[in-house]
Protein backbone atom coordinates (compact mmCIF):
# COMPACT_ATOMS: atom_id res chain seq x y z
CA UNK A 1 0.00 0.00 0.00
CA UNK A 2 0.85 3.50 -0.88
CA UNK A 3 -0.25 6.48 1.00
CA UNK A 4 0.67 10.13 1.11
CA UNK A 5 0.62 12.18 4.52
CA UNK A 6 2.36 15.40 6.21
CA UNK A 7 2.67 15.52 9.58
CA UNK A 8 1.71 18.80 11.11
CA UNK A 9 2.08 20.36 7.74
CA UNK A 10 5.59 18.81 7.02
CA UNK A 11 5.78 16.33 3.93
CA UNK A 12 9.16 15.23 5.07
CA UNK A 13 7.84 11.89 7.09
CA UNK A 14 10.43 10.42 6.81
CA UNK A 15 12.30 11.93 9.49
CA UNK A 16 9.64 11.11 12.23
CA UNK A 17 9.48 7.75 11.63
CA UNK A 18 11.55 4.52 11.11
CA UNK A 19 10.41 0.84 10.06
CA UNK A 20 11.17 -2.71 9.11
CA UNK A 21 8.37 -5.20 8.30
CA UNK A 22 7.33 -5.98 11.80
CA UNK A 23 7.89 -2.59 13.82
CA UNK A 24 6.85 1.43 13.26
CA UNK A 25 9.28 3.93 15.14
CA UNK A 26 7.60 7.06 15.73
CA UNK A 27 7.81 10.34 16.76
CA UNK A 28 5.89 11.65 20.36
CA UNK A 29 4.31 14.18 18.71
CA UNK A 30 3.07 12.53 15.51
CA UNK A 31 -0.74 13.08 15.99
CA UNK A 32 -3.12 9.72 16.44
CA UNK A 33 -4.49 10.24 13.21
CA UNK A 34 -1.28 10.64 11.36
CA UNK A 35 0.19 6.85 13.51
CA UNK A 36 -3.03 5.24 12.26
CA UNK A 37 -1.96 5.93 8.45
CA UNK A 38 1.36 4.96 9.07
CA UNK A 39 0.79 1.61 10.65
CA UNK A 40 -2.18 0.93 7.91
CA UNK A 41 -0.05 1.30 4.98
CA UNK A 42 3.25 -0.45 6.49
CA UNK A 43 1.28 -3.13 8.46
CA UNK A 44 3.99 -3.07 11.62
CA UNK A 45 3.66 -2.54 15.08
CA UNK A 46 3.97 1.24 15.65
CA UNK A 47 6.11 2.10 18.93
CA UNK A 48 5.91 6.09 20.06
CA UNK A 49 8.94 7.84 21.44
CA UNK A 50 11.79 10.16 21.32
CA UNK A 51 15.21 8.93 20.59
CA UNK A 52 17.71 11.47 22.26
CA UNK A 53 15.32 13.49 23.74
CA UNK A 54 14.54 14.28 19.96
CA UNK A 55 11.26 13.88 17.50
CA UNK A 56 13.93 13.56 13.87
CA UNK A 57 13.56 9.61 14.96
CA UNK A 58 13.54 8.86 11.38
CA UNK A 59 17.23 10.45 11.15
CA UNK A 60 18.72 9.09 14.54
CA UNK A 61 17.26 5.03 13.85
CA UNK A 62 18.52 2.89 10.85
CA UNK A 63 16.76 -0.71 11.28
CA UNK A 64 15.81 -3.92 9.22
CA UNK A 65 14.53 -7.77 10.61
CA UNK A 66 17.49 -8.51 12.14
CA UNK A 67 18.25 -5.30 14.57
CA UNK A 68 18.08 -1.76 15.25
CA UNK A 69 21.24 0.56 15.25
CA UNK A 70 20.61 3.96 17.10
CA UNK A 71 22.23 7.31 17.81
CA UNK A 72 24.97 7.37 20.59
CA UNK A 73 23.10 9.46 22.41
CA UNK A 74 19.48 7.58 22.83
CA UNK A 75 18.20 7.29 26.02
CA UNK A 76 17.83 4.04 28.60
CA UNK A 77 14.12 4.36 28.67
CA UNK A 78 13.82 5.04 25.27
CA UNK A 79 15.80 1.49 24.38
CA UNK A 80 13.07 0.01 26.71
CA UNK A 81 10.32 1.34 25.36
CA UNK A 82 11.15 0.26 21.54
CA UNK A 83 12.17 -3.05 22.81
CA UNK A 84 14.67 -6.04 21.61
CA UNK A 85 17.41 -5.43 19.82
CA UNK A 86 18.34 -1.58 19.85
CA UNK A 87 21.78 -0.94 19.84
CA UNK A 88 23.38 2.36 19.97
CA UNK A 89 26.18 3.11 17.96
CA UNK A 90 29.58 4.71 19.49
CA UNK A 91 30.73 6.96 16.90
CA UNK A 92 30.87 10.70 16.36
CA UNK A 93 28.44 10.36 12.90
CA UNK A 94 25.22 10.25 15.21
CA UNK A 95 22.28 10.72 12.84
CA UNK A 96 22.06 7.12 12.11
CA UNK A 97 19.26 6.85 10.01
CA UNK A 98 21.06 9.32 7.49
CA UNK A 99 24.14 7.36 7.46
CA UNK A 100 23.33 3.98 6.98
CA UNK A 101 20.65 2.93 4.63
CA UNK A 102 19.92 -1.01 5.04
CA UNK A 103 18.02 -3.99 4.07
CA UNK A 104 17.59 -7.68 5.61
CA UNK A 105 20.32 -8.38 3.09
CA UNK A 106 22.89 -5.87 3.29
CA UNK A 107 24.04 -1.99 4.29
CA UNK A 108 25.38 0.79 2.27
CA UNK A 109 27.07 3.57 5.19
CA UNK A 110 28.93 6.79 5.20
CA UNK A 111 32.13 6.47 4.44
CA UNK A 112 33.29 7.60 7.37
CA UNK A 113 32.73 4.83 9.49
CA UNK A 114 35.87 3.02 10.50
CA UNK A 115 36.56 -0.28 10.81
CA UNK A 116 35.41 -0.70 14.26
CA UNK A 117 31.89 0.62 13.61
CA UNK A 118 31.18 -1.19 10.78
CA UNK A 119 32.21 -4.05 12.39
CA UNK A 120 29.06 -3.17 15.37
CA UNK A 121 26.94 -2.10 12.49
CA UNK A 122 27.50 -5.45 10.65
CA UNK A 123 27.02 -6.98 13.84
CA UNK A 124 23.37 -5.60 14.63
CA UNK A 125 22.33 -5.87 11.20
CA UNK A 126 23.40 -8.89 10.53
CA UNK A 127 24.23 -7.96 7.03
CA UNK A 128 27.23 -7.50 4.81
CA UNK A 129 28.37 -3.85 5.39
CA UNK A 130 29.75 -1.60 2.81
CA UNK A 131 30.85 2.56 2.64
CA UNK A 132 29.24 4.11 -0.27
CA UNK A 133 27.91 7.34 -1.35
CA UNK A 134 24.81 8.50 -3.59
CA UNK A 135 25.18 10.98 -6.14
CA UNK A 136 28.51 12.20 -4.06
CA UNK A 137 26.54 12.55 -0.90
CA UNK A 138 27.47 10.63 1.99
CA UNK A 139 24.80 10.58 3.96
CA UNK A 140 23.37 7.65 2.15
CA UNK A 141 19.95 7.27 4.04
CA UNK A 142 18.79 10.58 3.67
CA UNK A 143 18.72 10.07 0.17
CA UNK A 144 17.38 6.52 -0.34
CA UNK A 145 14.96 4.11 0.94
CA UNK A 146 15.82 0.46 1.10
CA UNK A 147 13.44 -2.49 1.45
CA UNK A 148 13.29 -6.54 1.05
CA UNK A 149 11.88 -5.47 -2.04
CA UNK A 150 13.72 -2.85 -3.94
CA UNK A 151 14.84 0.68 -3.49
CA UNK A 152 14.49 4.26 -4.59
CA UNK A 153 17.55 7.00 -4.17
CA UNK A 154 18.52 10.30 -5.16
CA UNK A 155 18.02 11.46 -9.12
CA UNK A 156 21.88 12.10 -9.65
CA UNK A 157 22.99 8.89 -8.42
CA UNK A 158 25.91 7.49 -10.74
CA UNK A 159 25.71 4.05 -12.77
CA UNK A 160 28.63 2.94 -10.40
CA UNK A 161 26.66 4.07 -7.26
CA UNK A 162 23.17 2.46 -8.69
CA UNK A 163 25.58 -0.86 -9.12
CA UNK A 164 26.94 -1.15 -5.44
CA UNK A 165 23.38 -0.55 -4.07
CA UNK A 166 22.19 -3.24 -5.97
CA UNK A 167 24.64 -5.38 -5.07
CA UNK A 168 25.22 -4.41 -1.51
CA UNK A 169 21.14 -4.51 -0.96
CA UNK A 170 20.13 -7.42 -3.69
CA UNK A 171 17.20 -5.40 -4.66
CA UNK A 172 16.29 -3.61 -8.18
CA UNK A 173 16.87 0.35 -7.53
CA UNK A 174 15.45 3.56 -9.04
CA UNK A 175 16.15 6.90 -8.63
CA UNK A 176 13.12 9.20 -8.06
CA UNK A 177 12.53 12.41 -6.06
CA UNK A 178 9.37 13.10 -3.98
CA UNK A 179 7.81 15.60 -2.44
CA UNK A 180 7.07 17.98 -6.15
CA UNK A 181 11.33 17.36 -6.97
CA UNK A 182 12.67 16.69 -3.43
CA UNK A 183 16.10 14.91 -3.80
CA UNK A 184 16.32 13.48 -0.68
CA UNK A 185 13.90 11.01 -1.06
CA UNK A 186 15.24 9.29 2.35
CA UNK A 187 13.37 12.33 4.71
CA UNK A 188 10.44 12.20 2.59
CA UNK A 189 9.51 8.48 2.75
CA UNK A 190 9.07 5.41 5.36
CA UNK A 191 8.94 2.20 3.92
CA UNK A 192 8.75 -1.57 4.11
CA UNK A 193 7.72 -4.87 2.46
CA UNK A 194 4.09 -4.02 2.93
CA UNK A 195 3.99 -0.44 1.83
CA UNK A 196 5.49 2.92 1.71
CA UNK A 197 4.12 6.46 3.20
CA UNK A 198 5.39 9.17 1.36
CA UNK A 199 5.17 13.00 1.74
CA UNK A 200 1.77 14.98 0.78
CA UNK A 201 3.26 17.06 -1.88
CA UNK A 202 4.32 14.04 -3.75
CA UNK A 203 3.15 14.00 -7.36
CA UNK A 204 1.37 11.38 -9.40
CA UNK A 205 4.48 10.50 -11.81
CA UNK A 206 6.83 10.29 -8.38
CA UNK A 207 4.03 8.01 -6.92
CA UNK A 208 4.24 5.50 -9.87
CA UNK A 209 8.37 6.05 -9.90
CA UNK A 210 8.69 4.58 -5.77
CA UNK A 211 5.67 2.05 -6.05
CA UNK A 212 7.72 0.61 -9.11
CA UNK A 213 11.22 1.16 -7.22
CA UNK A 214 9.72 -0.16 -3.98
CA UNK A 215 7.99 -2.90 -5.34
CA UNK A 216 4.25 -2.49 -4.35
CA UNK A 217 2.12 -3.94 -6.68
Amino acid sequence: MLRRLEVAGNPYVGVFCAANDERLIIASDVPKSAIRHLEGALEATPVVTHVAHSTVVGSLIAMNSKGILASPFIEEDEIERIGDGVYPLPHRLSAVGNNVLCNDQGAVVHPGYDDEAMDVIQEVLGVPVVRGTIAGIRTVGAVAVATNKGAVCHPHARPAEMDLLKSALRVPVMITTANYGAAQVGACIVANSHGAVVGARTTPIELGRIEEGLGLF
